[in-house]
């Protein structure tokens, strides 16, 4: 197969592109700009994209002896991700960004332009993997399933987990079947000089890591009172943009609370520019309401059970999911989950499970308990 690899510059991606030349297609490696004023150095393990890091996926290709391009998808990233990151915090929603990276960059905009160079399929350096199991409704009778990584340390399948049937069938992970360790141990082995490399995290666009200040520079301050659940203000804030569900740091609260207990932030209204807090007990959800729903096969009739996770290396749980329609634009997901959880948020996605395979996901509009 003629293969596309993406080369971010980091290990994981090098040595996914070294395998899949290995198993013997024809590989081109392609590293993505996707700032619009590249950085020459990394400022810090947060940051990616800068000509450093295209330096050095070149000279991985170059070790490799497979053609490299540079291909510019800086103004698809400023809209369908940090504009979209913008857009949904000011709405009072907390998004994933990696995920709408992986939906809209890595396996629609790469995925589309390599498809239409004449290209088979994109292979990256995410730690999941993909199972071809026999289906007679499937075509040429095989389904591509995508499943956890071996090693739940790295496993990426939670942010994967917006990718469709089609996409996945286009999609190589050659590092889901190996710990990270090892990926090391085997670049060193290839002399790779990226063997050692720190690995980059998000927000890969916000370097040092301050995503309220950097949001405030974008949405401006905009003074607002912090409230308990009973309406009672207790403080003030800079904006209520730079909340999330379940903070408990930096709420500003000017009234201690009496009896000296902790407080957590329950919700916010950017309408209002309000932040809620009130006590831990009150963060437990165990109904999630989501839409843009995608599925990696076809989708679940009827109830079924789950595994929901709703952070990228956060816990899964026990739980039943349905598709619903009633309240949610075009179809929806419905998740019971058998216990409550904390802090969760609209914006997050929920991921769903069967065991290591995953089925789909959707993006959380609503939390809440059931009485």
């Amino acid at each position: 197969m003629r293969v596309v690899a993406a080369m971010s510059g980091g290990v994981d991606s090098a040595v996914a592109a070294a395998r899949m030349l290995d198993a013997g297609h024809e590989v081109v490696g392609v590293h993505l700009a996707l700032a619009r004023s590249a950085a020459t150095l990394r400022e810090s393990a947060r940051g990616c994209c800068t000509l450093e890091d295209a330096g050095d996926a070149r000279r991985v290709a170059d070790r490799l002896g497979i053609p490299f391009y540079v291909w510019d998808m800086a103004e698809r990233f400023q809209q369908d991700v940090i504009e979209d990151f913008v857009a949904e915090y000011a709405a009072g929603r907390t998004p994933n960004p990696c995920l709408r990276c992986n939906e809209k960059i890595k396996f629609s905009a790469l995925l589309d332009k390599a498809l239409a160079l004449g290209f088979d399929a994109v292979a990256t350096g995410h730690y999941a993997q993909v199972v071809e199991v026999a289906d007679p409704a499937a075509p040429q009778g095989i389904r591509r399933e995508l499943h956890r990584a071996v090693d739940p340390a790295k496993d990426q399948s939670y942010v994967l987990g917006v990718l469709d049937a089609d996409q996945l069938a286009r999609a190589f992970f050659p590092l889901g079947d190996t710990t990270k360790t090892r990926i090391r141990e085997e670049a060193r082995e290839r002399g790779f000089a990226v063997a050692r490399k720190p690995d980059s995290h998000d927000i890969c666009f916000i370097p040092d890591g301050d995503t309220r200040g950097w949001l405030a520079e974008r949405l401006g301050a905009q003074i607002g009172p912090v409230v308990d659940e009973h309406g009672e203000v207790l403080g003030q804030h800079g904006g209520a943009h730079g909340y999330t569900v379940g903070q408990r740091r930096g709420l500003g609260l000017k009234v201690p609370p009496a009896d000296g207990s902790k407080r957590y932030v329950l919700s916010t209204d950017t309408r209002t520019n309000t932040v809620v807090v009130g006590p831990e007990e009150l963060l437990g959800v165990d109904t999630i309401l989501a839409d843009h729903v995608r599925w990696c096969g076809p989708a679940p009739s009827g109830e079924v059970r789950v595994g929901a996770q709703v952070r990228a290396h956060g816990q899964e749980y026990a739980a039943t999911a349905r598709v619903v329609a009633d309240g949610i634009p075009g179809k929806g997901l419905e998740v019971h989950l058998d216990e409550r959880i904390r802090g969760v948020a609209p914006g997050q996605s929920v991921v769903l499970y069967d065991g290591t395979r995953v089925l789909g996901s959707g993006t959380i509009a609503r939390a809440s308990r059931r009485t």
